[in-house]
């Protein structure tokens, strides 16, 4: 009977589950984001929040646990330089599941699991860069035309 057991087996032996979430969560820290099942993403959220938790503390200790969950020293490294750094003021929530429909093999819900903070479409900070790149785009074209038609009437001023 499975009385209060909140794990999802997904279908494997403990330790071909444990390598699995292992081999899926290098992939995420390396990758800032992937394409697997909806089930696949919602066991990996469970497993990699408190690994991420804890490399927001750089002691030797930490990196020891950690590496003992993700067995890849780039993985651990990677983590603990550039994601903690991002993460740091953030106190959980540091995954994002969206569906991304239905596989056509066997009609599997697919999803993206992404790290939040490594979204460059969800950020405010570059969606505003952009909209001031594209004003000042329109401002120096509507700034050359003008000099080319004002060159152009001071060259039939001459020529009169």
């Amino acid at each position: 009977m499975r009385h209060g057991d909140k794990l999802n087996n997904l279908g494997r032996k403990t330790a071909h589950r444990h390598a699995l979430m292992s081999n899926m969560a290098i992939a995420l820290i390396t990758n800032k984001r992937i394409f697997t099942t909806l089930a696949k993403a919602k066991a990996l959220r469970t497993y990699i929040e408190p690994i991420i938790t804890k490399s927001k503390d750089d002691t030797t200790h930490s990196r020891r646990v950690v590496f003992a969950d993700l067995r890849s020293k780039e993985a651990v490294t990677e983590l603990f330089k550039n994601v903690a750094v991002k993460v740091a003021d953030r106190k959980g929530g540091y995954t994002r599941i969206i569906k991304t429909g239905n596989r056509l093999g066997d009609a599997a819900e697919m999803a993206m699991i992404e790290l939040v903070d490594f979204n460059e479409i969800y950020s405010n900070s570059k969606s505003t860069g952009a909209a001031e790149k594209a004003k000042t785009t329109r401002r120096s074209r509507g700034a050359k035309k003008a000099t080319a038609k004002g060159d152009n009437s001071a060259e039939a001023k001459t020529e009169e």
